[in-house]
C-alpha cells in the first residue's frame, strides 16, 4: 500500500468535481491514513524494542562490572592460596633447598618437589657409589715385607740381620 501511487485525479474542468472523484479521494484518504497508523505502531514498537534493549544492555553490563570485581577477588584469594602452599611445601621438605621449590600455580609447585626430589635422590645415590668406593678399611694396615729394591747391597744385608734380630755394624 505504501508504494503505490496515489490514482490520478482529474482536474474538473469547471472547478467542481464529481462524486467520483471525492470517492477516490476519500479511498486516497483512507489509505493513507492507514499507512500512517501501521508507520506509527512500527515505530513504537521500534521505540519499544530500543528500550528494552537498552536495559539488557544496561543490566549486562552491571552485570559485566560485578563479575569482573568477583573475578579480581578470586585472582587475589587463588594468589594468597598458591603463596601459602608454597611456603608449606618449603616447610615440609627441608631437606630440598628452598629457592628449587617455586611456582606460580600449585601444579607447577608440585612439578618442581618432584624434580627436586629426583635431583636430591639422584645426589644421595651418587654419593653413596662414592662412598662406597673410597672405603677405608679400621685400624692400620697390616705390615708386609720391606721392599729391597733400590737398596745397596750392604744395606740389603743389613736389612736381613734387622729382621733376624741381628745388630747393624
Amino acid at each position: 500500500m505504501e508504494n503505490e501511487e496515489p490514482k490520478e485525479i482529474q482536474e474538473p474542468k469547471d472547478g467542481i468535481s464529481t462524486p467520483e472523484d471525492l470517492e477516490a479521494i476519500k479511498a486516497q484518504l483512507e489509505e493513507e491514513g492507514k499507512a500512517k497508523a501501521a508507520a506509527e505502531a512500527s515505530l513504537a514498537d521500534k521505540d519499544a524494542l530500543i528500550a528494552e534493549l537498552k536495559a539488557s544492555l544496561s543490566e549486562a553490563r552491571s552485570g559485566f562490572e560485578s563479575t569482573t570485581a568477583e573475578l579480581s577477588s578470586v585472582k587475589e584469594a587463588n594468589a594468597q592460596a598458591v603463596s601459602k602452599y608454597l611456603d608449606a611445601v618449603r616447610l615440609a621438605n627441608p631437606t630440598i633447598p628452598q629457592d628449587i621449590i617455586a611456582g606460580e600455580t600449585i601444579e607447577e609447585i608440585d612439578a618442581s618437589v618432584e624434580k627436586a626430589k629426583a635431583i636430591a635422590s639422584a645426589v644421595k645415590a651418587n654419593l653413596e657409589a662414592q662412598a662406597k668406593e673410597a672405603k677405608v678399611p679400621a685400624g692400620a694396615p697390616p705390615r708386609g715385607e720391606i721392599s729391597l729394591e733400590g737398596l745397596t747391597p750392604r744395606e740389603k744385608i743389613a736389612a736381613g740381620l734387622n729382621q733376624k734380630g741381628g745388630t747393624q755394624q
